[in-house]
């Protein structure tokens, strides 16, 4: 069997999927994006698909070695999600061919469900204590909310004081059990993170997330010698190396590699396995589509240390197209008391609605994360 052709759709509402052919007819579906540079990670599919035209799809560990190390300038936000669609395609592609689904080839399944959880509050989290309700009422046992909106390196306690109103909202919502992640998003540096962390304790969060910048994570020692609340971290970091000394020096407790930016299925079942030898658990980052999130779930069913799967259905940015629009079963992800079922279909377990696909990808998209400035118009993380 031989790679003979791939295409690429950048569809609404901010995510491009990417189909890869071959000579047998097999196809594989992956979902290769950086959230706000589509075009860019799509530039760099097309430079490594250079290679794979005619070479035997099976191989995945040869052809991601071979994209990887190939290139004397590696790593990155958009080489590693280029890499990772294409890695989920070739699962794809030999999950189908053999007529097992890639868990299978991985092992096999731990569990036949994992929880999921749903997002709140949007980017400026208001109005949090309805909408956790609402989505607990329709089974979902944990829910995630952005903290707080723009806060300066040393900023005002009423910011402090507005994100405890929040989550007290929250716990009187829904009561003391249910799970709540609370997203930094890396919008507070080390002295206000502390702060936050500390006070927040009181509610029993079921974690705090990118507390800081990736590029400061030497500051989650400090952070975690004030706080009890389990340390998530990890979206934005993009291979086993980028993870190997948060995982050594123990300061976080929680992993949350991105499936679609860190390498893939064959990157993330191996950074999965190296948090466990840690005693660190996982939680896999998805705020994207059905392809992404079919990947995170095989590779859920394999490891351990997997608790708990972020899914983007109803995401504040999932404006006029949604998680299950473009697959033909919705049914696929049922969410039912809060968990979703591992598929057990070949390949990814799902099929993508590839007319809808072609159709949204003429209306495409040039999504791009808002930039935010401070009150003396200094620029704000987001």
């Amino acid at each position: 069997m031989k790679l003979t052709n791939y295409e690429l759709f950048q569809v609404p509402p901010r995510w491009l999927f990417l189909k890869l052919e071959t000579d047998e007819g097999v196809v594989g579906w992956g979902e290769p994006v950086i959230e706000g540079r589509a075009a860019t990670v799509k530039a760099a599919v097309m430079e490594l698909m250079d290679y794979l035209i005619g070479k035997d799809p099976l191989q995945i560990e040869d052809h991601w070695n071979v994209l990887y190390r190939g290139g004397f300038y590696r790593g990155g936000p958009i080489l590693m999600s280029a890499l990772s669609g294409i890695d989920q395609a070739l699962w794809d592609i030999k999950g189908k061919h053999l007529g097992v689904p890639v868990h299978q080839l991985l092992g096999g399944k731990v569990r036949e469900s994992i929880k999921v959880y749903s997002w709140i509050g949007g980017d400026r989290p208001s109005d949090v204590g309805a909408a956790a309700r609402a989505v607990v009422d329709q089974g979902f046992k944990a829910i995630k909310m952005n903290a707080t909106d723009e806060m300066q390196y040393v900023d005002s306690y009423e910011k402090i004081d507005r994100v405890l109103e929040n989550v007290a909202a929250i716990r009187d919502a829904v009561g003391p059990y249910i799970g709540i992640g609370i997203d930094f998003h890396g919008r507070v540096h080390k002295p206000m993170a502390k702060i936050l962390a500390k006070e927040l304790e009181v509610f029993r969060p079921m974690f705090i997330e990118e507390p800081v910048l990736p590029e400061n994570n030497e500051a989650l020692r400090d952070i975690a010698n004030h706080t009890v609340i389990p340390i998530a971290t990890g979206e934005r970091m993009y291979s086993k190396w980028d993870f190997k000394d948060v995982l050594k020096d123990g300061y976080v407790d929680i992993i949350q590699p991105d499936l679609s930016h860190a390498g893939g299925i064959t990157e993330n079942k191996k950074i999965l396995s190296m948090a466990e030898a840690f005693d660190v658990a996982a939680a896999p980052h998805c705020p994207l589509g059905p392809i992404a999130l079919a990947s995170c779930l095989q590779v859920d069913a394999t490891c351990h240390n997997a608790f708990i799967q972020e899914q983007s259905l109803g995401i504040h940015y999932n404006q006029g197209s949604d998680l299950l629009d473009y697959v033909v079963d919705a049914h696929v992800f049922a969410y039912e008391d809060g968990y979703v079922k591992i598929p057990n279909q070949p390949g990814l377990g799902i099929d993508i609605n590839e007319a809808h696909v072609r159709k949204m990808a003429e209306i495409g998209h040039n999504w791009k994360n808002p930039i935010w400035r401070h009150n003396d118009q200094s620029v704000a993380e987001w």
